[in-house]
């Protein structure tokens, strides 16, 4: 989108006269986006919603791997926030990840912000969201990385691409609807419908003429690009009649699986081979919630048509596919097994082995007392969540820069434990242990290149369910999972060190545990989180700050000459 050329020349000069511009030998792209309030009509009524560029879902960023974007954020909303990139690693350049308050503070209203996005190893499909408060609800679109010059995909090169993103629709204000729990404590409204492409579908209220339409040609082949941008549910896919090959999770190339359908938390991503190899017609692509804990959630089905194109009658009936049970774990397990990283010459892994920092991490659904049993959540106490029982409380100013002004004093303590504070049947009868977690703002400080192994291990306290965590900063290998309670002496016999998934973010089974292991080789403020936004919002984050190398290559870059001001810094 043109904008005010000036602007541009101003950011850009700004980065160059601090943070300077990273070596990269790809090409630069440069976009504006354009915060400010739409009108949109679903299910029957019409509200304002914030919006990029006036769009839902906003615009696709187009790049290829190893190259840069400047992306010009001007703010038209009410209020301030921030944009993430999920899944780009932003090596040694943390100022542009996006958390708010956790590597900058929001960009106020009425003002911009240039983001200076830096991608590296990633090839395949990510996405960018929002990171403020629930505003990701209507923030959000795709990142689309392209194999680089002289390079191709590890198969063979489809006919044309396509990208579907699952999202929720409120009826509501989502700022408020999350400002209402956090006040009384109490679940947040569930979504009024599931969208493809900002589209509710055929199973919604007045919402026929308005379904998504994919259109084929019989015969060729699709390079589907699948986000999950959904608010608070997992999700299981498949399209009528047609198998899916998947070939990528969350940018990185995986060992084709071909499936009638797939389970994708929030925040990943997939690319996915579809062969238009049916009689023309139409044949639904439907989306389902995989919930299997005791928990409320929004229980519709998201549909689009995929249509071929060419001249025969419209059918009568058009199929639907058959998907799992909203609660079949076995069908969702029966799917992320399969995902091995393909490992090739060409897209070689690097599993660490030599493990320095290990961390067992216990995620919890918590209380929170309230006075005289005054709040909606259970026992007349507020809902919560934590990390080895520290509920995060995000500061009111950004921790990345107090960590580089040297300046940390109130804003954060570097003692996030690495153990929980107490041991117990963590997937069995849990009583009351833990149930009321420390309110605190805990980092955990990491030596540039450690080998660091996080064992996160699900708890039955309150509603065990699979928690999505995500990593910024990192992708890293999921290298086992498991039912139960995690052995440290028979477990680790389990994992997968040879072809094991690269990835950003991975489902913890309900009442089971993952095990995920990176390389420290990104110095910066790095925001770990469950990607269940209510389960976020109460509490289930932490921040792994690496610290620099001795070189200047992994050494935090300066930040850019302007960064959105933060109020009580």
């Amino acid at each position: 989108m043109e904008f005010n050329k000036m602007s541009w020349v101003l950011a850009f000069l700004g980065f160059m006269f601090l943070g300077g511009i990273c070596k990269a030998d790809g090409a630069t792209h440069f976009y504006d986006f354009v915060l400010k309030e739409t009108n949109f009509t679903r299910l029957c009524s019409t509200k304002s919603i914030l919006t990029v560029n006036g769009s839902l879902p906003g615009p696709t960023i187009t790049v290829q791997k190893g190259d840069t974007a400047f992306v010009n954020v001007h703010n038209q909303g009410l209020y301030g926030l921030t944009i993430h990139w999920h899944g780009v690693k932003q090596p040694r350049n943390p100022w542009s990840d996006g958390p708010e308050n956790i590597t900058q503070c929001p960009i106020p209203a009425g003002t911009n912000f240039t983001y200076e996005i830096i991608f590296s190893t990633e090839e395949g499909t990510l996405w960018w969201h929002a990171h403020s408060d629930w505003s990701r609800a209507t923030v959000y679109g795709a990142i689309i990385i392209l194999p680089s010059a002289n390079t191709t995909y590890p198969f063979a090169t489809p006919d044309a691409q396509e990208t579907l993103i699952l999202g929720s629709w409120f009826k509501g204000d989502v700022m408020e609807i999350i400002e209402d729990a956090l006040a009384t404590g109490g679940e947040p409204n569930i979504s009024d419908a599931f969208t493809i492409n900002g589209q509710p579908g055929h199973l919604y209220s007045c919402s026929n003429e308005t379904t998504y339409r994919w259109l084929v040609d019989f015969g060729k082949t699709y390079l589907l690009r699948l986000i999950n941008a959904v608010m608070n549910e997992e999700k299981f896919l498949a399209i009528a009649n047609h198998n899916l090959t998947v070939v990528a999770q969350d940018a990185a190339y995986i060992k084709p699986i071909t499936t009638p359908y797939i389970m994708i938390t929030p925040g990943q991503t997939m690319d996915i081979l579809v062969t238009a190899n049916q009689p023309p017609s139409h044949y639904y692509v439907a989306a389902t919630s995989f919930v299997d804990g005791n928990v409320t959630f929004h229980n519709g089905t998201t549909t689009a048509i995929l249509e071929y194109n060419g001249n025969y009658s419209t059918p009568s009936t058009t199929p639907f596919p058959t998907l799992p049970d909203h609660d079949d774990d076995t069908a969702a397990e029966n799917f992320t097994k399969q995902v091995r990283a393909l490992a090739s010459e060409d897209h070689p892994i690097s599993v660490p082995l030599n493990i320095s920092t290990s961390m067992y991490i216990a995620v919890s659904i918590n209380e929170r007392i309230c006075a005289n049993s005054s709040c909606a959540g259970p026992d007349g106490n507020a809902l919560a969540a934590s990390l080895n029982n520290i509920s995060f409380q995000t500061p009111s100013t950004s921790i990345l820069q107090a960590y580089y002004g040297g300046n940390t004093n109130g804003v954060y303590a570097t003692n996030f434990p690495d153990i929980p504070p107490y041991f117990y049947n963590f997937t069995g009868d849990v009583a009351n242990n833990t149930l009321y977690p420390s309110f605190l703002t805990r980092v955990r400080m990491i030596n540039y290149g450690e080998g660091v192994e996080i064992v996160f291990q699900g708890t039955s306290i309150i509603a065990p369910e699979n928690h999505p965590m995500h990593l910024h900063g990192f992708s890293f290998y999921l290298v086992g999972t498991g039912s139960g309670n995690f052995n440290s002496t028979t477990s680790p016999t389990t994992y997968n060190l040879v072809d094991p998934p690269e990835v950003n973010t991975i489902g913890v089974p309900k009442n089971g545990w993952a095990a995920i292991r990176f390389v420290a080789d990104n110095p910066g403020v790095w925001f770990m989180h469950c990607h269940l936004e209510r389960h976020a919002s109460w509490g289930m984050d932490t921040v792994l700050i690496v610290r620099n190398g001795n070189t200047s290559e992994s050494t935090i870059r300066g930040p850019p000459a302007y960064m959105p001001p933060c109020s009580n810094s």
